[in-house]
């Protein structure tokens, strides 16, 4: 037989309205591909989602964090822009780290199982 476990592992904030999911792998890549690109649009294209999917992505996260993850630039001699910010940066190591952990973990719980 072969067996793997599988899960998925989140980061929520919770309120009087209950919990709402404020970071989750979907939202550790579009963190960063906009690193690496400066653009919502782009990151968004990089992860063949729409501009308003990963704009209302972006505002959910910089609106449930104390201080923004994302802050954009408009117009300018380059166009405008946007930048994962140092709070972002904080979360996307925090994340990818607890990522990590977290795959390890279920590494280790199936390498347990009676075979």
């Amino acid at each position: 037989m072969n067996l793997r476990i599988n899960g998925r592992i989140w980061l929520e904030t919770v309120s009087a309205e209950g919990p709402e999911r404020f970071m989750g792998i979907g939202r550790l890549e579009l963190l960063g591909h906009i690193k690496e690109t400066g653009s919502i649009n782009q990151a968004a294209k990089a992860m063949n989602m729409s501009y308003k999917r990963a704009w209302e992505l972006v505002h959910s996260m910089n609106t449930q964090a104390e201080t923004p993850l994302v802050t954009t630039q408009t117009g300018g001699e380059k166009g405008g822009g946007t930048i994962v910010t140092p709070e972002g940066e904080k979360y996307l190591n925090h994340y990818r780290g607890l990522q990590e952990r977290f795959q390890a973990f279920m590494a280790a719980e199936l390498s347990r199982l009676p075979v």
